[in-house]
C-alpha cells in the first residue's frame, strides 16, 4: 500500500490528543469519526491546518476530520500507526448527547427552515408591491394592491399551519395532527369568541381568548405536547383500533391543554420575544448589525452562527422584518469576497492567484467557506482586512437601522431582499456595501505591500494534495444529469457543514421523491460505501462525483440500502446503481437529501447546477466547463 498518507495519519492522530484520547475510530465516505476521551485535548484547528485537512466538523459527540474520497486510506494508516482497530464503516454508540441548548436550537432550525421559502416568497412578493408603488403602476387604493398585499401576508396569517406541519415532523408525530390543532388555533368560530368579550370556559377550564394567527411559539408548545400524548396513546390503545382513538384522544387532549394553558403560556412568551425584538429596534439594532458585520467570519468559524439563525428566523416570522443577521453576513461575506480578489490581483503565486480570483468570486455571490480556509484565513491580513471593511459599512447600517424582507444567500444576489416599502433601505443596504467594499479594497492593498512582497514566485501542492492517475480520461467540458428524481436544493442548504460549505467540492443536492439511483453518466464506479450509502463515479469525459445518500445515514450500517453494481464496474446512462427506502430512513431519525458532489471540482473553471426546482432521472443537473 502507498505511504503518501503515512505523514498525514501521524500529524491527525498528534492533533486530536494522542492515541490515548481516542475512543473509538470509524470512516465513512468522506471523513474519519473520532469519538474523544477529551474534547478539550484537541487542536481542532490545528487539524484543519494540515495538508489534506479540507475541514472539521463537530457533531453528535463525534470529532469529524474530513479528508474526501481517499478517506479508507488515511484511515488504513492511522489503524496501522496507532494500532486502533474498528471496522471501517461501522459506527460506535455515540456517548455524549447534545445539550439542552443545543437540542432547542436543533428543534427550532429543523422547524423554521422549511418554511422559510414560503415566508421568503411572501417577503419578494412585498418588494414587487414596493416596485409596483414606487413606479406609480397601481396605488394603495387600488384593488390589485389590496389584493397581493394580503397574498403576501398570507404565510403569515396562516404561520402556525406552517410551523405544526414541520414542528411534528421533526419531532416524529403526525404532521396532520399538528394541522389539526393549528386549525383549532385559528377557527373562524374562536376567533368570533375573541369579540364577544364574554369569559370563555372549556370543561370548567378558563380559555384566554388571544389571537393566534401569525404566532409561533404557542404551535410550537402545542405540538411538542402532542408528540408525547400521541406516542403514549399509541402505547396503550390496541392496534385493531388505534387509526379511531389515537386522533381522537390526541386533539381533544392536545387541544384542551392548548386552548386552556399550553397556548396562554405560549402567547405570553411569544409577547415578550416580540417586546424584545421591539427593544433591539429601538435600542440595540446598531450593535447587532455591526457585531455581525464584524465577527461573521469568526462565528462561522466556531459554529456560533448556528445558535443565533433560530433568532433570525424567528424575528422574520413575527415581525416580517429580520436584521440579526442578514445585513452583517450581506456585508461581510462582501468583504470576504473583495478581500479575497484583491490578493488575486497582489499574489505572485499562479496558483494561490486562481484560488483567490475563483473563491473570491464565489464569496460575493454568498458563499464565503472556500476563500475563507483557502486564502484569507491562512494568509491573516485579507481576513483582518475584511473584517475592518464590513465594520466600517455596519456601522452605517446599524444606525440607518437596515433591514431585510425575506431571507436568501447573503451575497449580490440577496440585495433585492432590502427592497420594500421603504425605498430608503435599499439606499442605506448599497450605501453600507460601497463602504465595505472600498475599505476593504484600499486595506487589503496597502497590507498586501507589505505581507506579499517577499511572497514565492510559485509554491508546489503537497503530495497529499495530489492524487495522481495515468488511467484517468482527460477531463472535457460535461453536461452531467440527475441521478435522483426529487427537488434540488442548494449545496449551502444540505443540513452537513461538510457538504454545506463545499469543502469536498461543489455540485448540487436533491430531496428524492423515488428512492432510487441511477447513472448520471457514462463511466466506471469507483467507490461504495460498505454500508452502501455512498457511490463514487469517474466519467469517460473525467467528471469525479459522489452521490451521498442521505446525512449521516452511515449509523444505519446499510440498513434500507441496495446496490446493484460492484467497484470498477463500467455503467451506461441510466442504469439503475442503488435502491434506498426514503419512508424508513426518515422514521429512523435520519435526513434524506442527498449530496451530489464534483470531488474534482479544480479540474473545471465552472460548476453550474440547473436552476429547476424539481427533477427526473438523468434531467440535465450539473453544467462543467474545464480549465
Amino acid at each position: 500500500m502507498s505511504k503518501k498518507y503515512e505523514k498525514l495519519a501521524q500529524q491527525v492522530i498528534e492533533k486530536v490528543g494522542g492515541e490515548k484520547n481516542v475512543s473509538s475510530l470509524s470512516h465513512c465516505q468522506t471523513r474519519l469519526r473520532f469519538i474523544l476521551n477529551d474534547d478539550k485535548k484537541a487542536d481542532k484547528d490545528g487539524v484543519k491546518k494540515l495538508d489534506g485537512v479540507a475541514n472539521v466538523v463537530e457533531s453528535g459527540g463525534q470529532f469529524q476530520v474530513i479528508i474526501g474520497t481517499h478517506v479508507e486510506e488515511v484511515y488504513e494508516e492511522i489503524v496501522k500507526y496507532t494500532g486502533v482497530s474498528i471496522d471501517g464503516e461501522s459506527t460506535t454508540v455515540e456517548k455524549k448527547k447534545p445539550n439542552v441548548l443545543n437540542r432547542v436550537i436543533d428543534f427550532i432550525s429543523a422547524t423554521f427552515s422549511p418554511v422559510i421559502p414560503a415566508i421568503t416568497g411572501a417577503g419578494m412578493i412585498k418588494a414587487f408591491l414596493a416596485l409596483l408603488l414606487l413606479f406609480r403602476l397601481i396605488s394603495k387604493e387600488s384593488q390589485t394592491y389590496y389584493i397581493i398585499n394580503f397574498m403576501s401576508d398570507a404565510v403569515f396569517y396562516f404561520l402556525p399551519f406552517f410551523l405544526a406541519y414541520s414542528a411534528a415532523q421533526k419531532l416524529k408525530a403526525s404532521p396532520f395532527l399538528g394541522m389539526f390543532l393549528a386549525g383549532v388555533l385559528l377557527h373562524p368560530n374562536f376567533i368570533q369568541l375573541q369579540g364577544a368579550g364574554d369569559d370563555v370556559h372549556l370543561f370548567g377550564l378558563p380559555v384566554r381568548i388571544v389571537s393566534y394567527s401569525t404566532s409561533v411559539i404557542p404551535i410550537l408548545l402545542i405540538v411538542f405536547v402532542q408528540s408525547y400524548i400521541e406516542r403514549f396513546l399509541k402505547k396503550i390503545i390496541p392496534n385493531a383500533i388505534k387509526i379511531i382513538f389515537v386522533p381522537m384522544f390526541t386533539v381533544l387532549i392536545t387541544g384542551t391543554l392548548g386552548l386552556t394553558i399550553i397556548g396562554p403560556i405560549g402567547s405570553y412568551i411569544g409577547d415578550y420575544i416580540a417586546l424584545g425584538f421591539d427593544w433591539l429596534a429601538s435600542y440595540g439594532n446598531w450593535m447587532i448589525i455591526i457585531i455581525v458585520a464584524t465577527l461573521w467570519p469568526i462565528m462561522v468559524m466556531f459554529g456560533i452562527h448556528y445558535s443565533i439563525s433560530p433568532l433570525s428566523q424567528m424575528q422574520l416570522a413575527t415581525t416580517g422584518l429580520e436584521n440579526i443577521i442578514g445585513p452583517g453576513a450581506l456585508l461581510s461575506n462582501i468583504s470576504q469576497g473583495v478581500a479575497a480578489l484583491i490578493v488575486s490581483i497582489r499574489v505572485k503565486d499562479s496558483v494561490q492567484k486562481q484560488v483567490a480570483t475563483s473563491t473570491g468570486t464565489t464569496a460575493l455571490m454568498g458563499v464565503t467557506e472556500p476563500a475563507l480556509y483557502g486564502i484569507n484565513l491562512p494568509k491573516r491580513y485579507p481576513l483582518v482586512a475584511a473584517m475592518v471593511g464590513s465594520a466600517c459599512g455596519g456601522v452605517y447600517a446599524g444606525f440607518t437601522n437596515v433591514f431585510r424582507y425575506a431571507t436568501g444567500a447573503s451575497g449580490i444576489p440577496a440585495i433585492p431582499l432590502y427592497l420594500g416599502e421603504n425605498i430608503w433601505n435599499l439606499y442605506n443596504i448599497l450605501i453600507a456595501l460601497v463602504i465595505t467594499i472600498v475599505v476593504t479594497a484600499v486595506l487589503t492593498y496597502i497590507l498586501s505591500i507589505k505581507y506579499e512582497k517577499n511572497a514565492p514566485e510559485e509554491t508546489v501542492m503537497p503530495d497529499v494534495a495530489k492524487e495522481t492517475d495515468e488511467m484517468k480520461p482527460s477531463v472535457q467540458d460535461s453536461l452531467m444529469t440527475s441521478p435522483l428524481k426529487g427537488m434540488t436544493l442548494p449545496l449551502t442548504d444540505v443540513a452537513d457543514e461538510a457538504f454545506a460549505s463545499e469543502s469536498l467540492g461543489k455540485g448540487i443536492a436533491v430531496e428524492p421523491s423515488e428512492g432510487k439511483v441511477v447513472a448520471p453518466f457514462e463511466g466506471k464506479v469507483t467507490a461504495i460505501a460498505r454500508t452502501k450509502h455512498a457511490i463514487g463515479l469517474l466519467s469517460d469525459e473525467g467528471v469525479e462525483v459522489l452521490i451521498h445518500i442521505g446525512i449521516n445515514t452511515v449509523k444505519l450500517k446499510g440498513q434500507y440500502f441496495e446496490t446493484f453494481v460492484e467497484e470498477g464496474q463500467r455503467v451506461r446512462l441510466g442504469q439503475e446503481l442503488a435502491s434506498f427506502d426514503i419512508a424508513k430512513i426518515k422514521d429512523a431519525g435520519f435526513i434524506t437529501q442527498v449530496p451530489v458532489i464534483v470531488i474534482n471540482t479544480s479540474d473545471y473553471s465552472s460548476v453550474t447546477a440547473t436552476t429547476e426546482k424539481a427533477v427526473d432521472f438523468n434531467a440535465p443537473l450539473l453544467t462543467l466547463v474545464k480549465q
